[in-house]
């Protein structure tokens, strides 16, 4: 059976305890309207106009029902026929009003989602790559799109229309003493029940919205993980797994939502019994009133509709009270989000660096992660310009040494210099704009050739673009495309080989014009045609710059000015291919083994 997902898990802080959903996150929340403030107060403005006419209109009907019934016989209609004009004067009114309110704060709502959607994937761009880790894709973007639309109402309609609900009721509830004080006894009697149904099912209603939310979250990010992994999935034929994985996703956020249609079926069901039934006690003894002779038809009618408000409102006032329970539980997830921080602190008054000679040194540096110390105690000094090449078995610390010069992980011990400063006093934009990468999975962005080359310096001209291209052996294959550079090149590059775009990749990082340079295996997964081409840009590329290369093929490396040989976080060689290859070390052991393997696969060929 598949195991559940992580992600349906309670919200955890740092120290493992439950995250508290604090109701003045909501106060946090509106201070996203502020920059609408103008238009949020309008709307409020026109929305408690709308309901102040709703008011006039019951007297005005009451008025017309007593002209119409008490006056049997007679001929004169002005009574009737100004009633009839100033009830059409109020509804239109009132229609323009609440045409107003409806368009201003769905206005502001959909600024406010958009202000805090960017700000959220703002502050999620400014995280370590280690919060990724931990977190999975598909839970973050649902925070992005569903969490920040479910707040979307309360940051508009629903602050307006509890201030108009409010108006309402307390004109409502006036109206009804005035008219008639009996009758108002008999309908507010109800009240008291209609507001704890409100409370205690709604409390209930909360909970489930918010394991409905962490549910839907789930499934998004198994989805996301099977669709970007399609390939995987089809080559395993693991389809059914991952239908399987989604599927309980899915029943898990159907079942929660069952939940919470029946606790919402309830507070309706129950709702609805108490506002007729008090309708019908109304209709009963006011009968009788009229009957009596103690009020008029029109003043029944009149009450009638005034009760009719009460009851709406307070109901109305519920629906707000459960828009409200389910903002905040969604809130409460963003606000997780915009309250984590980055395990790479800024300096507080970061060194300049406009411009690296490229000297890099480790001095003692430690790296530990989950407990485990991946480096030891490493030193080492790089002159600027030097090709260091890294080699040694799997796990031997060599992506997680590289990996530390643009900062995606800080040293646990030691330090990492770059111009004889630690790179912990460079703020992280101008450190980072001096590294340049070249992985071995080249990551493609869904857009243009030339967009994604431009991704290195988005201001770079075309003749620039086009001779980063050339430089990086793009522009042959890119020109005989029907598009050129403007061809789409699919998610992740999809319509592309994978030596094109790994020489895409390399044109991306010979316009930004890095001084530092990382090579990630980048050949290791390309045919020796794609290999040649990749290989001679990448020569082109490492030209007058500090280059750190991680070698799968050691054939690649033999021109590095130095190989550096780590095993089990520790350089144990360090030296040119010829000096290690004398020496009969691990780099020996290494070489031999992979050229037999070599040798084996030919004689096999043959």
């Amino acid at each position: 059976m598949l195991s559940r997902p992580s992600s349906y898990a309670v919200p955890t802080g740092p120290d493992g305890k439950r995250v508290k959903r604090d109701p003045k996150q909501l106060a946090r929340l509106l201070a996203y309207a502020r920059p609408y403030r103008a238009l949020f107060v309008l709307g409020v403005a026109a929305t408690l106009l709308s309901s102040g006419l709703n008011l006039v209109f019951p007297k005005l009907f009451g008025s017309l029902i007593d002209a119409s019934f008490l006056k049997v016989g007679s001929t004169d209609t002005g009574v009737l026929d100004r009633t009839v004009l100033l009830l059409l004067g109020v509804f239109a009114l009132s229609a323009l009003f609440g045409a107003a309110q409806s368009y201003l704060l769905a206005r502001v709502g959909a600024g406010v989602v958009a202000d805090l959607r960017r700000a959220l994937f703002s502050h999620l761009l400014t995280l370590s790559p280690r919060f990724f880790g931990d977190h999975k894709t598909g839970d973050l973007t649902s925070r992005l799109t569903a969490d920040v639309g479910t707040v979307q109402g309360v940051t508009s309609s629903a602050l307006a229309q509890l201030a108009a609900q409010t108006v309402t009721l307390v004109g409502s509830l006036a109206l009804l003493v005035t008219t008639s004080a009996r009758l108002s006894l008999l309908t507010l009697a109800v009240i008291p029940l209609v507001i704890g149904t409100a409370f205690t099912i709604g409390r209930r209603i909360r909970k489930v919205s918010r394991e409905v939310q962490d549910a839907v979250a789930g499934a998004n990010a198994s989805a996301e993980e099977a669709i970007s992994g399609v390939r995987v999935v089809q080559s395993f034929t693991a389809e059914n797994v991952e239908r399987g994985r989604y599927g309980q996703g899915v029943n898990l956020s159907f079942l929660a939502a069952l939940r919470r249609a029946r606790l919402q079926a309830l507070m309706s069901g129950v709702m609805s019994f108490l506002t007729f039934s008090s309708l019908a006690l109304v209709l009963w003894y006011g009968g009788r009133q009229v009957m009596a002779g103690a009020m008029t038809p029109g003043n029944l009618v009149t009450f009638l509709f005034y009760a009719l408000q009460v009851g709406g409102t307070v109901a109305a006032l519920t629906g707000i009270f459960n828009q409200f329970q389910e903002a905040l539980g969604a809130s409460g997830r963003i606000f997780e989000l915009l309250d984590e921080r980055s395990d790479l602190p800024q300096a507080p008054q970061p060194a300049p660096l406009s411009r690296a000679e490229g000297r890099v040194a480790f001095q003692d540096v430690r790296f530990s992660y989950g407990g485990v110390e991946v480096l030891k105690s490493l030193n080492l000094q790089v002159p600027a310009g030097q090709v260091v090449a890294l080699v040694g078995p799997s796990g031997a610390g060599k992506t997680t040494l590289v990996n530390l010069i643009p900062r995606f992980w800080d040293v646990s011990g030691g330090s990492l210099l770059i111009d004889d400063r630690d790179v912990r006093d460079y703020a992280l934009e101008d450190l980072r704009a001096q590294v340049g990468l070249v992985p071995q999975e080249t990551l493609l962005f869904s857009g243009t050739v030339r967009e994604n080359i431009l991704y290195g310096r988005p201001d770079a001209t075309p003749p620039e673009v086009e001779a980063a291209a050339r430089a990086a052996n793009v522009h042959e294959f890119v020109t005989a495309f029907e598009h050129g550079y403007d061809t789409v090149v699919g998610e992740r590059g999809v319509k592309l080989s994978g030596g094109q775009r790994q020489r895409i990749a390399i044109a991306r990082a010979i316009l930004k014009d890095p001084r530092i340079l990382i090579l990630d295996e980048a050949t290791s997964a390309l045919d020796n045609e794609s290999e040649a081409l990749v290989q001679s840009a990448l020569e082109r590329l490492m030209q007058g710059r500090t280059t750190f290369v991680i070698a799968h093929r050691l054939s690649t490396i033999r021109g590095a000015d130095r190989i550096l040989v780590l095993d089990a976080g520790q350089i144990v060689e360090d030296g040119p291919h010829a000096q290690l290859l004398a020496a009969g070390g691990l780099y020996r052991d290494l070489y031999e083994l992979q050229f037999r393997a070599q040798q084996e696969g030919r004689a096999e060929l043959v």
